[in-house]
């Protein structure tokens, strides 16, 4: 049989599906999250030659919040399903990737080219011929796709599509088509890293962009800095440090930007959000003459029911792709660059103190025993008395994610939360996922807080962590059903009602045995402070699973607060 000539030509021939894994591995992607199918199996065989290991989750859902979790303690993430029904259950955790910046390499594998041409009637398709139908509904929750169908084309199109992830923190799409896998491709250009680097701003714009920001800084009588999501996503927390560091002026972060500031810095001031601020908060931002805005989502639920009073006469934005001063907004003007330089010449500025962050409960809440229910107002101050430096605090979409914002974090604690797009059951498999690129990169704790009714979408992932050797300190707040959705509408419809699951006897169940995890159950003030203090419990040495019990109405003060802003807005005609 005549050699392909076309092979024969590439200085080192290198199988499509080996290049792939060996470009994620490049990245820094280690775990690779997913469904094994009858199109991606042979794909699977060539993870442990580029260094991959296979997660397997228990479906495609959880897979994706996974794959999201370990995004945002890694950088980036990789995720594998097959064609059609193993694609189309990822898509929710693929959309809230998209939505929240955060870089998902999505992999899928397909029919091969000469199914698709000719239209074959195969499984897992519509069964009409179409086989663009999946990948067309993954194009606008995806900033690149990448169609493996041509040899010639395949290496090029990988290594645009992992940058293209990296560069806009959004996932990106790609189809290896089962004919394709163990076609050669020239595996030369491994030897040259894919390059993921941003562009420079062009220096005339960027130098005047900066006069402009240190124009109004320098003439600003009680400037602040208000740090978001975006800061993080997009991988300017150093720039941004540095800011706050030699600035020192009072500097907040909106609830999706917890844990992006080191919170013990002596200027940092807490939570702005709106009338959900802590206290102290709102009023200091909101009679500020400037404020640098890093990286701001301004969503209904980072603004406690969009009740900001922030002027944008008054407002600096910082963002990925342009900066906004005042009302003059300059386009493909790249953050980082700009603080950068801003931190460079910014000499000495006006500053105003503002108000200190603690973890001090209230003095209402402090007394301790056996007869006192564990409330919000205690439970959140006492957390951040717990939580240790590097930790990696998980909350779920409720009463855990507006919890935390009443929580001063230690130094380097990471926060994953979804406040964006808000999918119920996330943080269970974001805490397999950050649970194991945290056993990667050296082990830091990582600790969950889920409500019961989220807890139950998504608890099968419990399983996983276990298989895959995880320590996760697991906390499922046991209140009878979706708390935020009662003080939204129907405090007592039995819609928000859920079935009442014997929580911590699930562990033993998913596999777990006295080696490898421990379960607690905790209903008073007094047991939850016992816990707290107790040191074996506060080491991640095994998966720690606690039943948490809270009255059924309480809930924190700016979850009530945007919560009835929320039933407002729905209610709008």
């Amino acid at each position: 049989m005549a050699s392909d000539i076309r092979t024969s030509e590439l200085k080192s021939p290198v199988d499509v599906a080996e290049y792939l894994f060996r470009r994620l591995h490049e990245v820094g992607i280690r775990g690779v999250h997913g469904i094994p199918g009858d199109y991606n199996l042979v794909a699977l065989d060539y993870l442990p030659k580029a260094g991959l290991n296979w997660v397997g989750n228990v479906n495609e859902l959880n897979a994706g919040y996974a794959a999201d979790g370990y995004a945002r303690v890694k950088g980036i993430s990789a995720v594998v399903t097959t064609f059609g029904v193993g694609e189309l259950s990822l898509l929710n955790a693929i959309a809230g990737g998209y939505s929240e910046f955060v870089p998902i390499v999505h992999i899928v594998g397909t029919p091969s080219t000469l199914s698709q041409k000719d239209g074959m009637l195969l499984h897992h398709t519509l069964g009409n011929g179409n086989f663009e139908v999946f990948a067309d509904m993954s194009k606008n929750i995806s900033c690149a796709m990448a169609k493996l169908n041509d040899p010639h084309e395949a290496a090029t199109l990988i290594d645009n599509a992992i940058r293209e992830c990296w560069v806009q923190s959004r996932p990106v799409y790609i189809t290896l088509p089962t004919d394709m896998v163990q076609t050669k491709v020239e595996g030369e250009r491994l030897k040259t890293p894919i390059d993921l680097n941003h562009p420079p701003n062009q220096p005339e714009k960027e130098d005047y962009v900066v006069d402009v920001v240190l124009k109004y800084l320098h003439a600003a009588k009680n400037p602040v800095i208000l740090v978001d999501a975006c800061a993080q996503r997009h991988k300017v927390l150093d720039e941004v440090h540095e800011l706050i560091e030699k600035s020192n002026l009072p500097t907040f972060v909106a609830p999706m930007g917890k844990g992006a500031v080191n919170e013990t810095l002596p200027n940092y001031g807490g939570v702005y959000a709106g009338d959900g601020s802590n206290e102290g908060v709102r009023e200091r931002v909101e009679s500020s003459d400037l404020i640098l805005s890093i990286g701001s989502i301004k969503s209904d639920f980072n603004t406690a029911g969009f009740t900001y009073r922030i002027s944008q006469l008054s407002t600096i934005d910082f963002h990925s792709n342009y900066i906004r001063v005042k009302y003059s907004e300059y386009p493909g003007v790249r953050m980082q660059g700009v603080l950068k330089r801003v931190v460079e010449k910014m000499g000495k500025l006006n500053i105003q103190p503002g108000p200190k962050s603690s973890n001090e409960i209230a003095h209402k809440d402090k007394e301790v025993s056996h007869e006192h229910a564990i409330t919000h107002d205690w439970l959140w101050p006492r957390i951040g008395q717990w939580l240790q430096p590097n930790d990696i605090v998980i909350t779920e979409t409720g009463t855990a994610n507006f919890g935390i914002w009443e929580t001063r974090f230690p130094e380097n604690v990471l926060a994953v939360s979804q406040v964006l797009w808000g999918s119920i059951g996330y943080s269970v498999g974001a805490c397999q996922g950050a649970a194991l690129a945290a056993k990667e990169t050296g082990n830091r704790r990582t600790i969950l807080f889920v409500g019961d009714g989220s807890f139950e979408l998504t608890a099968q992932e419990v399983s996983t962590m276990i298989r895959q050797k995880l320590k996760p300190i697991i906390f499922v707040i046991c209140n009878e059903g979706y708390t935020i959705e009662r003080y939204i509408h129907g405090m007592d419809a039995s819609y928000n009602d859920i079935s009442q699951w014997k929580f911590k006897d699930l562990v033993p169940i998913f596999g777990g045995t006295a080696e490898n995890s421990q379960t607690y159950q905790v209903k008073t003030k007094q047991e939850a402070e016992d816990l707290f203090n107790d040191e074996t419990f506060a080491q991640a040495e095994k998966l720690r699973f606690v039943e948490l019990y809270m009255p059924k109405e309480d809930a924190p003060r700016v979850l009530k607060m945007t919560a009835e802003a929320s039933a407002r807005n729905n209610a709008k005609r």
